[in-house]
Protein backbone atom coordinates (compact mmCIF):
# COMPACT_ATOMS: atom_id res chain seq x y z
CA UNK A 1 0.00 0.00 0.00
CA UNK A 2 1.01 3.56 -1.17
CA UNK A 3 1.55 6.41 1.83
CA UNK A 4 -0.91 8.78 1.60
CA UNK A 5 0.62 12.27 0.19
CA UNK A 6 0.01 15.60 2.12
CA UNK A 7 -0.03 18.92 0.10
CA UNK A 8 0.67 22.41 1.62
CA UNK A 9 -0.63 25.35 0.69
CA UNK A 10 2.45 26.06 -1.90
CA UNK A 11 2.40 22.26 -2.91
CA UNK A 12 -1.58 22.81 -4.07
CA UNK A 13 -0.15 26.56 -5.31
CA UNK A 14 1.87 24.66 -7.95
CA UNK A 15 -1.04 22.51 -9.53
CA UNK A 16 -3.26 25.37 -11.06
CA UNK A 17 -2.71 25.22 -14.72
CA UNK A 18 -4.53 23.33 -17.43
CA UNK A 19 -2.15 20.97 -17.46
CA UNK A 20 -2.35 20.40 -13.85
CA UNK A 21 -5.25 21.38 -11.68
CA UNK A 22 -5.84 20.02 -8.30
CA UNK A 23 -8.45 21.70 -5.58
CA UNK A 24 -8.45 20.57 -2.03
CA UNK A 25 -12.19 19.92 -1.12
CA UNK A 26 -12.93 19.39 2.90
CA UNK A 27 -9.22 18.55 3.53
CA UNK A 28 -8.61 16.25 0.94
CA UNK A 29 -6.76 17.14 -2.66
CA UNK A 30 -8.09 16.00 -6.06
CA UNK A 31 -6.59 16.20 -9.16
CA UNK A 32 -9.21 17.63 -11.71
CA UNK A 33 -7.11 17.69 -14.29
CA UNK A 34 -9.02 15.13 -16.68
CA UNK A 35 -12.32 16.77 -15.68
CA UNK A 36 -12.18 20.29 -16.67
CA UNK A 37 -13.64 19.77 -20.10
CA UNK A 38 -16.78 17.78 -18.67
CA UNK A 39 -17.42 19.71 -15.42
CA UNK A 40 -20.98 20.71 -15.49
CA UNK A 41 -20.60 24.44 -14.22
CA UNK A 42 -17.67 25.26 -16.31
CA UNK A 43 -13.97 25.32 -16.66
CA UNK A 44 -13.66 28.58 -15.04
CA UNK A 45 -15.42 27.64 -11.87
CA UNK A 46 -12.50 25.11 -11.87
CA UNK A 47 -10.02 27.76 -12.49
CA UNK A 48 -11.31 30.19 -10.20
CA UNK A 49 -10.42 27.81 -7.33
CA UNK A 50 -7.35 25.97 -8.85
CA UNK A 51 -4.73 24.87 -6.70
CA UNK A 52 -6.27 26.36 -3.30
CA UNK A 53 -9.14 25.27 -0.44
CA UNK A 54 -11.71 25.34 -2.59
CA UNK A 55 -14.16 23.58 0.34
CA UNK A 56 -16.25 27.04 0.88
CA UNK A 57 -16.98 27.25 -2.95
CA UNK A 58 -17.62 23.54 -3.05
CA UNK A 59 -20.09 23.32 -0.41
CA UNK A 60 -22.20 26.74 -1.17
CA UNK A 61 -22.88 25.18 -4.23
CA UNK A 62 -24.63 22.57 -2.97
CA UNK A 63 -23.10 19.34 -5.22
CA UNK A 64 -24.78 16.13 -5.42
CA UNK A 65 -23.53 13.26 -4.00
CA UNK A 66 -22.67 11.74 -7.58
CA UNK A 67 -20.19 15.13 -8.11
CA UNK A 68 -18.93 13.20 -4.71
CA UNK A 69 -18.41 9.96 -5.89
CA UNK A 70 -16.80 11.52 -9.33
CA UNK A 71 -14.45 13.14 -6.88
CA UNK A 72 -13.52 9.81 -5.35
CA UNK A 73 -12.03 8.97 -8.42
CA UNK A 74 -10.07 11.71 -8.13
CA UNK A 75 -8.56 12.30 -4.73
CA UNK A 76 -4.71 11.97 -4.93
CA UNK A 77 -3.70 13.06 -1.25
CA UNK A 78 -4.81 14.74 2.06
CA UNK A 79 -4.29 19.12 2.38
CA UNK A 80 -2.84 20.46 5.19
CA UNK A 81 -3.40 24.22 5.20
CA UNK A 82 0.61 26.32 6.11
CA UNK A 83 -2.23 28.67 8.14
CA UNK A 84 -2.17 28.18 11.85
CA UNK A 85 -6.18 29.00 12.14
CA UNK A 86 -7.90 32.34 10.90
CA UNK A 87 -6.12 35.47 9.62
CA UNK A 88 -6.68 37.79 12.55
CA UNK A 89 -8.90 41.03 11.70
CA UNK A 90 -7.26 44.39 11.28
CA UNK A 91 -8.24 47.16 14.13
CA UNK A 92 -9.24 49.65 11.06
CA UNK A 93 -11.39 46.54 9.35
CA UNK A 94 -13.32 45.88 12.62
CA UNK A 95 -13.85 49.36 13.98
CA UNK A 96 -16.70 51.55 12.39
CA UNK A 97 -15.80 54.72 11.03
CA UNK A 98 -17.85 57.80 13.24
CA UNK A 99 -20.49 59.80 11.22
CA UNK A 100 -19.82 63.13 11.50
CA UNK A 101 -22.68 65.11 13.67
CA UNK A 102 -25.51 66.39 11.31
CA UNK A 103 -24.57 63.62 8.95
CA UNK A 104 -26.45 60.45 8.04
CA UNK A 105 -24.95 57.16 6.58
CA UNK A 106 -25.51 55.79 3.43
CA UNK A 107 -27.83 52.72 5.04
CA UNK A 108 -29.44 55.07 7.41
CA UNK A 109 -30.83 56.81 4.37
CA UNK A 110 -31.70 53.44 2.70
CA UNK A 111 -33.55 51.92 6.30
CA UNK A 112 -35.34 55.23 6.13
CA UNK A 113 -36.67 55.00 2.23
CA UNK A 114 -36.99 51.50 3.01
CA UNK A 115 -39.44 52.14 5.79
CA UNK A 116 -41.96 54.70 3.76
CA UNK A 117 -42.35 51.89 1.63
CA UNK A 118 -43.80 50.01 4.00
Amino acid sequence: MSEIKTFTDADLAEHGTRDSLFLAVGGKVYDCTDFIDEHPGGEEVLFDEAGKDATESFEDVGHSDEAREIMEKMYVGEYKSDASGKKPKSASSTTPKPIPAGESSSSGRLVSLLKSFF
